[in-house]
């Protein structure tokens, strides 16, 4: 059964419903069942979201990445940059700032997806490695790229308990 009112669907006697935002209490005992999951395994997610912005000599924000830890790796969110200041190499001083600031901590590597009409080129040009691509049958634009740029550093301590 369906009521469209709340978005719920009722599956035998479990409730499944759909809300816009994470209500905070229920955020707090996801991710305290995560803590635990996690522990049991002797890992740890050190999830961590943070961005890196870059601002014009008025202080204007004119390009910004987010981006998030987890485990041992590094999530680009989001890429944008002011239309105004595209072509003169600020998205690659954001990625550059991204991996200088990380390279040495114990990271794995920096992983990101974009679509075909964004930048997959741009990626392959800042030293990034094609994973795979998943093809949109119905619209080209939209088939994603899957890049991974690894570090080369030898110690890989993230995402591990400490003992």
């Amino acid at each position: 059964m369906v009521n469209e009112m709340n978005h719920i669907i009722m599956i035998d006697e479990y409730a499944v419903e759909y809300l816009d935002s994470v209500p905070e209490n229920i955020d707090e005992v996801v991710h305290h069942g995560h803590i635990i999951d996690e522990a049991a395994h002797g890992v740890v997610c050190n999830y961590n979201l943070f961005c890196f912005v870059i601002r014009n000599s008025n202080k204007s924000v004119v390009g910004m990445l987010t981006a998030y830890t987890a485990y041992s790796e590094i999530y680009v969110d989001d890429i944008w940059i002011d239309p105004k200041y595209r072509k003169i190499g600020l998205g690659r001083r954001l990625l550059e700032g991204l991996e200088n600031h990380f390279k040495g901590r114990g990271y794995n590597n920096i992983n990101l997806v974009t679509s075909q009409f964004q930048a997959p080129e741009f990626y392959k040009k800042c030293g990034f490695d094609i994973e795979f691509i998943r093809q949109n049958k119905y619209n080209h634009k939209l088939t994603k790229t899957f890049f991974i740029k690894y570090f080369d550093d030898e110690l890989q301590n993230q995402g591990v308990l400490e003992k």
